[in-house]
């Protein structure tokens, strides 16, 4: 197949996992023989803009004339079979979907969060569950400033998904949800189900597998609230209140609790902040965990970093809500720890260090599981599945866009399906 993917890069300067995931299916493809090109934006180039073009961005996200323009010739240039969306803001924009209408090409989106019915995208807010506007106009999160604590910044993402609703169900014929928590979250929501497909990301081989026992417990990822860092280091510090559990914390990632994170650690021999990792330096630090932990307080539509830990075979100690009840299974993969409570955590990695002969038939299931479901021949499968659908137009066509009811926020059906990628 013809493949043009359609994605605007997060920053480089912190890790993410979309981008990943993004790079490692354009691999995938292109191994199997697909023809793949990249219409990109990266927010790294935002930067480098004149005052009155940063100025202008906002005003970009809810819709991109030019992106519609330029995209709209490329796709009758080089007619691909399918153009898979993949993160459109804050440069791309859904004028992305435009343009494939313009062409008559067949687009596919993989949803990495819960931009469609939330503007952030995290279903939270102060650290805590929130849904307010699933259902309704997105007002409340204008309200709180939802958006990086900036009202202003809320704006146009609010904005983006009040009027971009309609465009995103008559535009795209399959969305991708990224785990079936997902999924069902959204349809909760009342978007509506035949349109919502499960492909979840897989994980490349990582050319290395745990041996031994493991060296660290191993934090990798963004050091932000919402993935549970503070939770983390408060549990830390009850088990060291306690005498430790013999093996030390990794933290390796970036975020804007960096500072807070290395003022904690400093000085101490049972933690360790690596700052940010490579690839190469990422895969050997999981395949010397003892396990990996994902705290996250916020619902996370998939947990890469979780099934990382799984292609080497390690265990996780993962939050009990969200994608990582799907992914992990209690006492057999992993342990899951009660959402929001540092002593649940506390407890769960005091046992996943305490039993050496547990954590390693741990880590062999966690290996198969792996195998299973997350490999690249079960990615590519389901990849090309649903390109194959959205080819063949079997979504239900341009008429999808869910009615409006009256009700409470879980009743209602969905009012906008909103832009991906809204950190």
């Amino acid at each position: 197949m013809r493949i043009l993917v359609v994605h605007n890069r997060y920053a480089s300067a912190q890790p993410s996992g979309e981008n990943k995931v993004v790079d490692q299916e354009v691999e995938l493809l292109r191994e199997a023989g697909h023809r793949v090109e990249l219409f990109e934006r990266r927010s790294d180039d935002i930067a480098a803009r004149s005052l009155p073009g940063k100025v202008a961005v906002p005003l970009l996200v809810p819709w991109n004339p030019a992106v519609r323009t330029e995209l709209a010739a490329r796709l009758r240039t080089e007619r691909p079979d399918v153009v898979h969306v993949h993160n459109v803001f804050p440069l791309l924009s859904p004028a992305v979907l435009a343009a494939c209408a313009d062409a008559g090409v067949p687009a596919v989106a993989t949803l990495h969060n819960y931009t469609q019915v939330c503007p952030p995208g995290t279903l939270q807010r102060d650290g805590r569950p929130c849904t307010e506007c699933v259902g309704r106009a997105p007002l409340p999160a204008v309200r709180h400033g939802c958006y990086r604590n900036s009202r202003l910044a809320t704006v146009p993402l609010a904005v983006s998904l009040a009027v971009n609703r309609r465009r995103w169900w008559s535009g795209v014929e399959r969305f991708f949800c990224i785990s079936a928590a997902q999924r069902d979250v959204l349809v909760r929501a009342g978007l509506p189900p035949e349109r919502l497909a499960v492909k979840h990301n897989f994980v490349p081989e990582p050319g290395a597998c745990r041996t031994g026992a493991g060296e660290h417990l191993l934090y990798l990822g963004r050091l932000a609230e919402a993935k549970g860092v503070r939770l983390l280091m408060a549990a830390w510090d009850e088990l060291a209140a306690d005498g430790g559990v013999g093996v030390p914390l990794v933290i390796a990632g970036a975020g804007p609790l960096e500072r807070e994170v290395s003022a904690w650690a400093a000085g101490r021999a049972d933690v360790r902040h690596v700052g940010l990792y490579d690839q190469a330096q990422c895969r050997q630090a999981v395949a010397r965990a003892v396990a990996v932990v994902a705290p996250s307080t916020w619902l996370e539509a998939f947990g890469l970093v979780v099934v990382e830990a799984m292609a080497a075979g390690v265990p996780a100690v993962a939050a009990g809500h969200g994608a990582f009840v799907e992914l992990v299974e209690d006492g057999r993969t992993g342990l899951l720890h009660r959402p929001g409570d540092a002593a649940s955590l506390a407890a769960c990695l005091r046992r996943i260090t305490a039993e050496p002969d547990r954590n390693r038939e741990m880590g062999r299931a966690s290996r198969r599981r792996y195998e299973q479901g997350f490999s690249p021949a079960v990615g590519l499968e389901r990849l090309v599945e649903g390109y194959r659908t959205a080819i063949a137009g079997r979504s239900g066509g341009a008429d999808g866009a869910p009615p409006v009811a009256n009700g409470n926020a879980g009743s209602r059906r969905g009012t906008r399906a909103g832009r991906n990628g809204g950190k």
